[in-house]
């Protein structure tokens, strides 16, 4: 595999490491586990910023004038990483109404 192809892929599956401790955190707020929430929330956190990375990585690559090539893989990495931060955010808020309500 190529290395712009590995880029992709670890945007692709940092974004979904992310996604899946986000939403076990919000299993474990609806279970009144709200510290292994938190946990799952910081795993979380750790992913998207690691997906984040390789995306900052490859906008730098362009700005400084090399080419990067388009892919369709790109574009769904990106796509899946955004959809990914925005749910993530939308969990923590979640996550807070239920501590809220539940203390």
């Amino acid at each position: 595999m190529e290395e712009l192809e590995m880029q992709i892929m670890n945007i692709i599956v940092n974004a979904g490491d992310c996604k899946n401790h986000a939403y076990e955190a919000l299993k474990k707020a609806k279970e009144k586990k709200y510290e292994e929430a938190e946990k799952e929330m910081e795993l979380a956190e750790d992913a998207i910023a690691r997906a984040h990375d390789y995306q900052t990585a490859m906008i730098q690559k362009e700005a400084s004038g090399e080419k990067v090539e388009f892919s369709v893989l790109f574009v769904h990495a990106q796509d899946h990483l955004m959809t990914t931060m925005s749910e993530k955010n939308l969990i923590q808020e979640i996550i807070e109404l239920r501590k809220s309500i539940n203390c």
